[in-house]
């Protein structure tokens, strides 16, 4: 009777690690990882997401309604028996390790400075929760967006500009984003820089295309470059487009969105 039983139990206990393996159970520890896990993983998969699934700024927003938030602590991710955890960046750089020893597979987003690099992220993400078919889908997606894009601008050249000043060059995503509608960076250097506002008064950019304005609100913004009243004068001639950050937050396929809405400033009837 006792060995019945204890093969019983072992039977049950083979059945639930098995259901465990084909089916786990995630977690996102911050906005990006939502994208990831929201656009690639079936629902009932999701334990929890951050605290900032439901943002203006988050693209798959819509899809977390209803799902449960945490916090990125390991007590959080413990808590909803996760078995993997999807993240982009953590405030303790110990969890990931500590996650490991407690059974969690954690799965970092990498930074994405091309879309080669983001469907290296696709990828990786999709084979860690399971789901490769739905990341080939994902990127197929974004690449359908990239030809409706490409050339639109035909190599004219713009310079981005967010809220606090800075613009992207080569060897960024944003430089990606806008050579995917067919525009060339004014930053000749590679990655993100300050822009002076006396290089703008000097030499004022033709086409300006702003990134984070549109997350702004109807507020003034002192602070900032954007509370700049020459600049706001500037920006009401040159910019063709202003992107909002649900397009530009994280190094996903959002990159492709943005390059398409490019294209289409280009396209519209107004120009």
């Amino acid at each position: 009777m006792r060995l019945a039983l204890l093969v019983a139990a072992f039977v049950a206990f083979a059945s639930a690690f098995g259901a465990a393996a084909a089916a786990p159970r995630i977690v996102s520890l911050d906005q990006c990882g939502d994208q990831f896990v929201l656009a690639l993983a079936p629902r009932d998969e999701i334990v929890a997401l951050s605290k900032r699934a439901l943002n203006p700024d988050s693209a798959e927003r819509a899809r977390a309604v209803g799902l449960p938030q945490v916090r990125p602590t390991l007590e959080a991710v413990l808590g909803a028996r996760a078995t993997v955890a999807v993240y982009a960046w953590t405030p303790d750089p110990r969890l990931p390790v500590v996650l490991r020893r407690w059974g969690v597979t954690p799965v970092q987003i990498d930074e994405a400075r091309s879309f080669a690099g983001v469907r290296a992220n696709i990828r990786k993400v999709a084979a860690a929760l399971g789901q490769p078919a739905a990341g080939e889908a994902l990127i197929a997606r974004m690449d359908r967006e990239l030809a409706q894009a490409r050339g639109a601008w035909g190599g004219a050249r713009a310079l981005y500009l967010t809220p606090g000043g800075f613009t992207a060059g080569s060897d960024t995503l944003v430089g990606a984003m806008l050579a995917g509608a067919g525009l060339a960076p004014s930053s000749d250097a590679p990655g993100y820089a300050p822009v002076s506002l006396e290089a703008l008064v000097v030499d004022p950019p033709q086409a300006l295309v702003l990134g984070f304005f549109r997350d702004l609100g109807g507020g003034r913004q002192h602070w900032t470059i954007a509370g700049n009243g020459y600049l706001r004068a500037l920006a009401a001639r040159r910019t063709i487009a202003s992107l909002p950050g649900l397009d530009l937050a994280c190094a996903d396929w959002s990159a492709a969105d943005g390059a398409l809405a490019l294209a289409e400033a280009r396209r519209s009837p107004s120009r």
